[in-house]
This record gives C-alpha cells, structure tokens and sequence, in this order.
C-alpha cells in the first residue's frame, strides 16, 4: 500500500509552487523531506491532502487515485495530515479534539481508539478533560498527533512537528511516532531540523524552489556534502 506522488505539479491561482515532483513512501517506511524555507515541502503535502490545487501529475495511495478527491475522502483512504502550527481547536477540550479526528469515520471502534491512544501518549489522559488551547507546546503536539491516529492513518503526513519546541520534547515526540511506525504506519514528515530528520528516516527527498534534486538513503545524504553544506552548515 504504497504512497505514490507521481509528476506532480500543484500551485495557488495562477501561481505554480511545484513542477514534476515525484516521490513515493512504501508501508511502514520513514520518508524525510527537508528543503529550505520557500521550498514548497509544505505545499507538497497539502497537495497529497487535497488542499492545494493540482494541475498536473498524480497522487496514487494502495492503487487508488486521490488526485481529484476532496481532504476528507483522502482521510477516509488512510492518508492524514498533522499540520504545521498543530492547528487545534483551542476552545475544545483534549478529549473533543480527539473526538474531531475521527469525525469522517462510521464504525463503533472510536471509544477503543480513543483508549489506545491515550494509552501512547499517557500525559494526554491527564489532561483529557483541559481546553487544547491552555495546553504546552509540546502537549498540544502530542493532541495534533492522536487527533490524526484517531482517524485511522496508514500514511501519517508531519509538517514541521519540532517547530517552536525544545530539543527534549522532540525526542520525546519522534520516540512516539517510532512506535507509531513500528505499527506499521508509514510516515512523510518535513522537518527543518535536518539532521534529526535525516538520523530517523529510512529514506529522503530534496526540495528546492518546488523540484525534488536529491533523493536516497536518509543516511547517505546525511554524509553528502552538498546537503551537509547548503542544510547542516558544514
């Protein structure tokens, strides 16, 4: 049940962000995608989540075309986003925001999907019935995650997880989503944390000015030089 973003280009009105991008992320794998700012890494991912227009190319999922089909029936298909900026509801408790990810699903299995996910992420159960929007930065990361497993991912999309949080609290999130991925879940995280990124995946994409350029083992970009130069300031 691969990921598959073929020849994709994508953009805004009249503005194109991304030519010919091409990438795929097998079941169960860690793709990282790192890129400067401006890059179009996060445009990427809104185009594979049905939130930026695609002009040409294609995103395929387990053999199913999810080019032309509206966010929620790309989640109901097991591709699901954890934005940038968390985005929570910040007037809602933990619990009501949990709740909301499961909202396009019609099975009888939320209150025990609620139950394993609390069970991940234990500091969520205690504060379960706070308001998201009183909550840390690294807790409301913690929401903005279980509020996507609650929708039954089998391809999770990170955008930024680390941004604005300390070192320690992203160690404690990448602990979190190695167990997610140990469930078989595949993941496609951009991360302006380049090394951290390209030390957890299995795999990497470069992205400058909305083309991949680069693109192979997590570890062997890691000791390539022009990545080292242009994103570890080596």
């Amino acid at each position: 049940m691969a990921l598959v973003v073929d020849s994709l280009s994508a953009g805004y009105g009249d503005t194109r962000v991304l030519w010919d991008v091409s990438l795929s992320v097998e079941p169960g794998e860690i793709v990282a995608l790192i890129g400067s700012n401006g890059a179009g890494k996060s445009s990427l991912l809104g185009a594979i989540s049905g939130l930026v227009r695609i002009d040409g190319g294609g995103v395929r999922f387990a053999g199913q075309d999810l080019t032309r089909l509206p966010p929620d029936a790309i989640v109901r298909a097991g591709v699901v986003q954890v934005p940038q900026g968390r985005r929570l509801f910040g007037s809602l408790t933990v619990r009501e925001n949990l709740l909301m990810g499961a909202y396009a699903r019609n099975d009888g299995d939320v209150r025990a999907d609620l139950a394993r996910v609390l069970e991940l992420l234990p500091r969520l159960a205690e504060r379960y019935e706070f308001l998201a929007g009183r909550l840390s930065g690294g807790e409301q990361q913690q929401v903005a995650i279980a509020r996507a497993l609650m929708a039954r991912p089998k391809v999770l999309l990170i955008d930024e997880m680390s941004l604005g949080l300390a070192p320690v609290l992203v160690d404690q999130l990448l602990l979190i989503l190695r167990r997610i991925n140990d469930a078989g879940v595949g993941i496609l995280m951009v991360e302006q944390d380049v090394q951290t990124a390209l030390e957890f995946a299995t795999r990497a994409y470069v992205l400058e000015t909305g083309r991949v350029t680069l693109s192979g083992a997590a570890a062997e970009l890691l000791d390539d030089p022009l990545v080292q130069k242009a994103y570890l300031g080596i």
